[in-house]
């Protein structure tokens, strides 16, 4: 069984993309090739793009959950998770989760738990930020699991401030619409919404 029958429609469609543009058939041997050198690609340029975003606006562009984000819309693109409404709606919920959780805890303006210290109250808003980030991704259709990530790094007060929640918010979407616009230009079938097995 070949890598693109194991992956059916996720690596599938990367390598199907692969073939449009290489313009001849990606074999068995060498599907695995391309398909590293589309990830590696894709992976390095959205850092470069975020890293440079930061250092010009001097907004925190870059945080770890962006890796495992990028990760997905160039390792799987066409998976559920990695379509622009999961990963959008799916960050969101966590930011939106992470930042009622600093307030009920009362840490908003609290040095962070990183470097202040694990106290009982940053405990509490790490563990319900990720709660209420899984539930509200489940009850809304939404999975996208690195949002776990992202809800923790405003819970746990690294980025606690609502100005760096929409510098946080807006990586994301930049990281979105590349997304979009390499997957396609690639002849993958990307989404320009919601996945494909939902769409009615």
């Amino acid at each position: 069984m070949t890598v693109e029958h194991r992956h059916h429609g996720e690596l599938g469609d990367v390598v199907h993309g692969l073939r449009l543009r290489v313009g001849r058939r990606v074999t068995r041997r060498d599907s695995r090739f391309w398909i590293g050198v589309f990830a590696l690609c894709n992976g390095g340029l959205s850092t470069a793009l975020m890293a440079l975003g930061a250092r010009v606006t001097g907004e925190p562009l870059v945080f770890p959950s962006l890796g495992p984000t990028a990760f997905m819309l160039f390792y799987q693109p066409t998976s559920p998770a990695a379509s622009p409404r999961n990963t959008l709606l799916g960050h969101l919920i966590g930011i939106g989760a992470g930042y009622l959780s600093l307030r009920v805890f009362g840490l908003a303006h609290a040095t962070p738990a990183l470097t202040g210290g694990v106290t009982w109250a940053w405990i509490g808003s790490a563990s319900l930020s990720l709660a209420l980030t899984a539930g509200f991704m489940i009850w809304l259709a939404v999975p996208h699991p690195p949002a776990g990530a992202t809800t923790l790094i405003v819970s746990l007060g690294i980025l606690p401030r609502p100005l760096q929640l929409v510098a946080l918010f807006a990586a994301i979407l930049l990281l979105v619409v590349q997304g979009l616009a390499i997957n396609r230009l690639a002849g993958v079938p990307y989404p320009w919404w919601a996945p494909r097995s939902q769409r009615t």
